[in-house]
């Protein structure tokens, strides 16, 4: 097997040429027969039409003179004859270049005027035959057939000269497109060693796209690798940014083993403990998940939605047991959010912990089922969000609060999580004087 694969274009290229040359050379030939015969028609024709000028009637019987107009039918060794047949086929006058021929030829008289054929003689000798029907009499009727004649041996000399011709300018032809064509394809595949190394640029960390300097015809392929090297790309953040979402994601249930740890005898620290532990297991659970799949929301499910808020409300008044913080519901107790379990937890973990962190003592979790999906509220009495600075927090690691502690990745994560569920979080200002965050999923 060829693994070049310009020696295989080159090849192909190569066998494409020949078979053309080869369909070529046949028509060429015909061509020029065709061209070839229809002058020869001509110039027998010609010859005919002297023969009819000096042809004359005299008392209704033809006579011709000693000598002709036209030379070769004269010459006893010119190969141009010519005669006159009656219409009963009788032979009434030949050429004087005729004495040494032995042509059994009769004329059609078929109403065509003029018939234009290939005829042997004798000896086996091909002649083209002009028979041209006249009416010297002026009868209703043609009364003579003037016929012309030439050997067609000097014809197909003509041919085979010209086939010899033919085949040693196509052959020369082909040998030089065969080698324009290597040094195309040499020059071609100039652009596939630029191509290559980009792609090593690239592996060496020197580049991080391909360019879109190449051929029209490599756009496609460079713009699908570069699409893969931003999908590598985009893989590897997710891969770090999802070690920092687990982090995060321990932090408020650590910091609940922290406080059941230091006030050991408050009631029932085992059972607390075992939830937190459950939930921390849990989350990280979800985000191995999360880094492992492009979108944790391929899976579809539908969670309880009074249940997740009442764990997490659960653990996030024994963390800010000081603020005394009350969390309004304001929704169907037997409500289900189309989300599956743990990324429910993450969802609302990271919208309540930063409500709690932030309000003033008033919380509003609400929710409602409608005909283009679910909608989903979290409401505080905080101080708010400016508008101009909501697009921000939304990015990783960026905090509008300097004064509490965090990464600023909590609203990002957020966002994460409604794309992969193909969901939508719009920032607002609440009736309760704090910030709003409304998310829509779809049903």
């Amino acid at each position: 097997m060829i693994r070049s694969l310009r020696v295989r274009l080159m090849l192909g290229a190569a066998a494409l040429a020949v078979l053309f040359m080869a369909a070529l050379l046949p028509l060429v030939q015909g061509a020029f027969r065709n061209a070839l015969e229809n002058v020869i028609e001509q110039r027998l024709a010609a010859d005919a039409a002297t023969l009819i000028s000096s042809a004359r009637i005299d008392g209704g019987r033809l006579s011709m003179p000693a000598r002709l107009p036209d030379e070769e039918f004269n010459l006893l060794e010119s190969r141009l004859l010519g005669f006159i047949y009656d219409r009963e086929g009788r032979e009434l006058w030949r050429s004087p270049s005729t004495a040494d021929e032995q042509i059994d030829y009769r004329p059609r008289y078929d109403g065509e005027g003029h018939d234009f054929v290939r005829q042997r003689d004798g000896r086996g000798e091909e002649f083209f035959v002009y028979d041209l029907e006249v009416d010297l009499l002026r009868g209703e009727t043609a009364a003579y057939s003037i016929v012309t004649m030439q050997p067609a041996s000097e014809y197909q000399a003509m041919l085979d000269g010209l086939g010899r011709q033919l085949r040693l300018w196509l052959g020369g032809a082909l040998l030089v497109l065969l080698g324009l064509l290597w040094l195309g394809l040499t020059w071609g595949f100039g652009t596939l060693r630029g191509l290559r190394r980009e792609l090593d640029e690239v592996e060496g960390g020197n580049r991080d796209h391909l360019s879109r300097e190449h051929p029209s015809e490599l756009l496609r392929l460079t713009d699908s690798l570069n699409r893969l090297l931003d999908g590598e790309r985009r893989q590897r953040e997710r891969y770090r940014d999802s070690l920092g979402d687990l982090a995060h994601s321990l932090k408020t249930p650590l910091a609940v083993l922290q406080g059941v740890a230091e006030g050991l005898r408050e009631r029932e620290p085992a059972q607390v403990l075992q939830t937190q532990v459950e939930r921390m297991s849990q989350q990280v659970d979800y985000q191995l998940q999360r880094a492992s799949l492009r979108k944790s929301g391929l899976v579809r499910h539908r969670e309880p939605l009074a249940q997740v808020l009442d764990t997490l409300c659960g653990a996030l008044d024994k963390v800010y047991r000081d603020k005394r913080v009350q969390v309004q519901r304001d929704f169907p107790a037997e409500l289900s959010v189309p989300m599956e379990r743990g990324a429910l937890f993450e969802l609302l973990g990271n919208l309540l912990e930063n409500a709690y962190r932030l309000c003033l003592g008033q919380i509003r979790v609400s929710a409602r089922i409608g005909a283009e999906g679910c909608e989903l509220v979290v409401e505080d009495d905080g101080p708010g969000i400016p508008a101009d600075q909501r697009a921000r927090i939304l990015q990783r690691g960026e905090r509008l609060d300097s004064q509490h502690p965090g990464q600023g990745i909590g609203t990002a994560v957020v966002v994460d999580i409604l794309d992969s569920y193909d969901g939508q979080l719009q920032l607002e200002d609440s009736s309760l004087g704090g910030a709003c965050f409304r998310m829509r999923l779809p049903g």
